[in-house]
């Protein structure tokens, strides 16, 4: 078990190094969206390669970030009648969900979409659109997004199964610490990268904390 924590904690610490990375896109995508906006109002100008890359982008942080919101346990849960069990019913309860749905689904994606890519890849194919991208790096961004999660899930059921045999802490406490929102507002401020960015994530973030206060009253 000890070393099956230690490839645990090898899992966790490369998703977590590229789901911060990716948080990174954020900002790029804003940076195009807002440039490609300003240049169709200002000079009738835009690019079909602009707004693809846009969504290749939103893509990239989606499939890159589903690992790292796995390992930081905030993905959505309706746990209404779970959240009142005890600890060790719950991660019971999270063992079977990733034994008999996380895992087989992930591995069916990666199985039908590694095809979908090898055939973009092979036949160069591009888009449609007049002055589109090609697609095999969009392609690609789907098994590679679904593999990271294929290993986040194996590392979760370690260290649910460690927590179960009493060798581990509970993986489902919450981390103590700044949110994903706060840690990027920080870094952009620390680079002095467009301070009106991190004021809008940090309004996000407080939106995001006032619906939930309003969702716990009712």
């Amino acid at each position: 078990m000890q070393g099956l924590l230690k490839l645990s904690g090898l899992i966790d610490d490369i998703n977590e190094r590229i789901g911060k990375a990716a948080t990174w896109l954020i900002l790029i995508v804003v940076v195009i969206s807002a440039g490609n906006a300003v240049m169709r109002y200002t000079a009738n100008w835009s690019s079909n390669g602009l707004l693809e890359i846009q969504w290749y982008l939103f893509s990239a942080i989606f499939l890159f970030c589903a690992a790292y919101v796995l390992k930081k346990n905030e993905h959505i849960r309706i746990d209404v009648i779970a959240g009142r069990l005890s600890p060790r019913a719950q991660n019971w309860i999270d063992v079977f969900g990733l034994l008999v749905f996380l895992l087989p689904m992930v591995v069916l994606t990666l199985w039908l979409s590694w095809p979908v890519f090898m055939n973009a890849w092979h036949t160069g194919e591009v888009s449609s659109n007049p002055g589109g991208l090609v697609r095999w790096p969009v392609r690609l961004l789907l098994p590679v997004g679904f593999f990271l999660l294929l290993l986040q899930g194996f590392s979760e059921l370690i260290k649910r199964i460690a927590f179960l045999t009493g060798q581990g802490p509970n993986p489902l406490d919450k981390e103590k610490g700044p949110s994903a929102e706060e840690e990027l507002a920080a870094e952009i401020k620390k680079h002095q990268v467009a301070p009106e960015v991190a004021d809008i994530v940090h309004m996000n973030h407080e939106m995001v904390e006032d619906h939930e206060k309003e969702g716990d009253r009712k």
